[in-house]
C-alpha cells in the first residue's frame, strides 16, 4: 500500500521509510512560528523549562500581526515581550512593524516555506502552507515553547480524506468558495483530526493564492492540515523566493484513504456562510435580501493580491453605499505596495473604501472593525462565530472578495453579476 503526500512528508522528517495513519512519530520541524498573541505564552515556557537558546535562529518566526500596530496598553506590552525576546535571541525571522505582514501571507512570500517543509504554528490557520504542498498545522504555545527548544515535536499521523473538484470553474468562483462549499458539505467536524487533501482539474486550475485561501480554512472544517500537490504554479512561486532545498512530494496511486468526495466544479456557484458557523453555506442564488454595514477584505484567507485585483476590478468606476463601511486590509507590505503600483488603491479610496496597513485586527474583533450590537458584516475572513468580530449580538457572513466588493455597491449581500 502506497502513502499520501502527508504520510509521505512526516515520514521524512520522522527518519522513517514508511508512517500509517494513526502512528505517533517524533517529527524535525523546518519552521517554528508564534504571533503577538500567542508568542508571549510560549516564551514564558520557554523560560521556566531553562533553555538559554532557540534551536535554531533561523527557524524560529515571530510575526506581530493580531494587535500591531499597538491597540491599547496590553498589546503593546504583548510586542514589547516578542520583541525583546527575537532581539535576545537573535532571530532572523523577526517582523516589526513596517517589515511585517499577517503571518500566514508573510511566510510564503518570504520564501520561508517550501514544499514538502514540515511547519507548526501557535495560530489554528498554520495549515495555510499546505497551498505549497508543505504539511503545516496549529498547535498550542506550549507545543510551540518546547519546539522552539528542541526543533521537534510528536503527533499522531492523520489519515486524509481527499477531495476531487472536476471540470471547471465558474466566473469569479476561487478557492474560497470551494473551501466553503466543502465545508458546507460535510461540516465543522466533517474533517477532525485528518489531512485534508485538495485535487483535480479545478484545483490545478487555481491560483497559488486561491490555493493558500482553500487550505487557510481546512481548521474550519476540523481539519489537521489541508495540502494540495506542488506542480509547476508552485514551482514558479517558489523560484526566486528561497534558495534552499526543497522535495516534491506525490501521493501515490495506491495510497489508502479515509474517505474520497468527488464533485463538479460547474455545480459550485459563488459561495456565503450565514452566521454563524462557517460551515453554515448558501449558493449566492439562495441568499436573500441581507443588508449589511460593514464590508472587510482583507485576513490571511483573502488579503492577497488576486483578492485585491478581484475587488478592484468590481469597484473600479463604483462608489461604496453611503450605509457601508468598507475596510480593505492588503495582507503584508510588499501586497500593499504591489498594489499601490498597480493603481488599486486609488480606484479604492475613489470608491469610498478605507485602506489598513498590514493587521489581522478586525477578523477576531482586535480593532480596526469592531461591530456593534445588531450590525452585520460580510468578510473575506475565515470564522463568523458569535461575537467574532464585535458585539456578541453582531453577525459576521463569510465570502470571497468577489461577493464582498459587490456587496460593499450595493448595500446587500449579492454577486457581482447582480451589480
Amino acid at each position: 500500500m502506497g502513502m499520501t503526500i502527508t504520510e509521505k512528508i512526516l515520514a521524512a522528517h520522522a527518519g522513517k521509510d514508511k508512517v500509517s495513519p494513526g502512528d505517533l512519530v517524533n517529527i524535525r520541524l523546518d519552521l517554528v512560528l508564534s504571533n503577538d498573541i500567542t508568542a508571549p505564552i510560549a516564551i514564558k515556557q520557554f523560560k521556566e523549562i531553562g533553555v538559554e537558546e532557540v534551536f535554531d535562529k533561523d527557524k524560529v518566526v515571530m510575526v506581530p500581526d493580531h494587535f500591531a500596530p499597538n491597540k491599547d496598553i496590553d498589546s503593546a506590552e504583548q510586542c514589547k515581550m516578542v520583541r525583546m525576546f527575537a532581539h535576545e535571541q537573535d532571530l532572523t525571522n523577526y517582523f516589526e512593524v513596517g517589515r511585517m505582514g499577517i503571518e500566514h501571507a508573510l511566510l510564503p512570500e518570504q520564501g520561508l516555506v517550501l514544499p514538502g517543509d514540515a511547519v507548526i504554528g501557535a495560530d489554528s490557520h498554520t495549515c495555510t502552507y499546505g497551498g505549497l504542498g508543505a504539511f503545516s498545522t496549529g498547535m498550542g504555545s506550549t507545543d510551540i515553547a518546547a519546539a522552539m527548544a528542541t526543533g521537534e515535536t510528536w503527533l499522531k499521523v492523520p489519515s486524509t480524506i481527499k477531495f476531487v473538484f472536476n471540470g471547471t470553474l465558474n466566473p469569479w468562483v476561487s478557492g474560497k468558495d470551494l473551501i466553503l462549499y466543502t465545508i458546507g458539505q460535510i461540516g465543522v467536524d466533517g474533517a477532525l483530526y485528518q489531512a485534508m487533501e485538495f485535487t483535480g482539474e479545478a484545483i490545478s486550475a487555481l491560483s497559488m493564492d486561491s490555493r493558500f485561501s482553500m487550505c487557510n480554512m481546512a481548521i474550519e472544517a476540523g481539519g489537521k492540515s489541508g495540502i494540495i500537490e506542488p506542480d509547476q504554479k508552485t514551482l514558479e512561486y517558489i523560484q526566486g523566493r528561497s534558495n534552499r532545498e526543497h522535495s516534491i512530494y506525490k501521493s501515490d496511486n495506491d495510497a489508502e484513504y479515509a474517505g474520497v468526495y468527488e464533485w463538479d466544479a460547474r455545480n459550485i456557484e459563488l459561495q456565503v456562510a450565514f452566521p454563524h458557523l462557517p460551515s453554515n453555506t448558501r449558493g449566492i442564488s439562495e441568499v436573500g435580501e441581507i443588508i449589511i454595514d460593514q464590508v472587510v477584505i482583507g485576513s490571511c484567507t483573502n488579503g492577497r493580491l488576486e483578492d485585491l485585483r478581484i475587488a478592484a476590478q468590481i469597484l473600479k468606476g463604483r462608489e461604496v453605499n453611503k450605509k457601508v463601511r468598507c475596510i480593505i486590509i492588503p495582507a503584508t507590505q510588499e501586497i500593499y505596495r504591489q498594489a499601490m503600483r498597480e493603481g488599486l488603491l486609488d480606484i479604492f479610496i475613489e470608491a469610498k473604501a478605507a485602506v489598513s496597513t498590514p493587521t489581522c485586527g478586525p477578523c477576531l474583533g482586535g480593532h480596526m472593525g469592531i461591530l456593534a450590537k445588531g450590525e452585520r458584516a460580510l468578510a473575506t475572513t475565515n470564522r463568523n462565530f458569535v461575537g467574532r468580530m464585535g458585539h456578541p449580538e453582531s453577525e459576521v457572513y463569510l465570502s470571497g472578495p468577489a461577493v464582498a466588493a459587490a456587496s460593499a455597491i450595493a448595500g446587500k449581500i449579492i454577486g457581482p453579476e447582480q451589480l
